[in-house]
């Protein structure tokens, strides 16, 4: 079982789920689910490691892999993931 920590809301996650519904429920803004308009940004505090790996529209829209992903496009691999936004 992962864990998500999202603005001090710790939310259990079966693992290799998407983040986004847990995310969408906290607030995080989405738009076209997609990964093409960036309102799902978010930052990884802790367990990057812990995320799937970037997908291409995140690559596109955020450029070199960096602290941030899109919350539509992500997946927790496991082990417990901190984000904020």
């Amino acid at each position: 079982m992962a864990k998500l920590i999202l603005n001090d809301d710790e939310i259990d996650l079966e693992d290799g789920s998407r983040i986004k519904d847990a995310c969408e429920e906290a607030g995080v803004p989405f738009a076209c689910e997609e990964g093409i308009c960036g309102t799902c940004v978010i930052e990884v505090e802790e367990g990057m490691e812990n995320l799937s790996d970037f997908t291409e529209e995140e690559e596109d829209f955020l450029g070199d892999e960096c602290d941030e992903r899109l919350a539509c496009q992500c997946k927790i691999k496991g082990g417990c993931v901190k984000v904020s936004f």
